[in-house]
């Protein structure tokens, strides 16, 4: 007969076989919960900085799209931002009032966490261009809001005709090219 060895119980093995302590679960669950603490401020704060990224972008995107604008269709200045969209109905066709400069996204005024708001400012170009449905603006302000402040941005953005992208650390929207004037460009 071979001789046992001392940790070679069946009854103690048998009893090992049966998984994790309840200890043993609690403890793996405390480190994932703490990883978690340490690790979704930095998420959060990380899509809040590409969310201001992409709506600086989008802006510049609509400050070129506005400029071609009044250069192709002498018009000043698009009227609204939906003018620098698309047509709808899958329609390629451009023209004043669908410009088709901007993707039907940037068009509708929402995208990326922010809120665009495009208004003609000054005085309207009288009479508006051939085929133009409503007379364009000899300059604009461009705003941009986070949809849910500190969770898609920290900063509000604005523009002029002017093209110097400003920023506001409160979030509130610029309500005229003057107080849009006073706040910090970026560099």
């Amino acid at each position: 007969m071979c001789p046992q060895e001392p940790n070679s119980n069946p009854a103690r093995l048998a009893s090992r076989d049966q998984g994790f302590s309840l200890i043993e679960l609690l403890i793996v669950v405390a480190i994932i919960l703490i990883i978690a603490a340490i690790a979704i401020p930095n998420l959060i704060r990380s899509r809040i900085a590409a969310n201001e990224a992409a709506a600086i972008s989008n802006m510049r995107t609509i400050i070129t799209a506005s400029v071609s604008y009044s250069t192709t269709y002498i018009n000043g200045y698009p009227p609204t931002l939906l003018s620098l969209g698309p047509a709808g109905g899958g329609s390629t066709a451009a023209s004043c009032n669908t410009a088709a400069l901007v993707d039907e996204v940037i068009a509708a005024g929402t995208k990326s966490g922010y809120v665009f708001t495009y208004t003609g400012t000054g005085t309207p170009f009288n009479p508006a261009g051939q085929g133009c449905g409503a007379p364009g603006y000899n300059s604009f302000l461009l705003t941009a809001v986070p949809a849910n402040f500190g969770l898609t941005g920290s900063r509000s953005f604005c523009t002029t005709d002017a093209g110097v992208i400003r920023y506001d650390l409160s979030g509130a929207q610029a309500g005229s090219a003057t107080a849009c004037g006073v706040l910090p460009a970026l560099n």
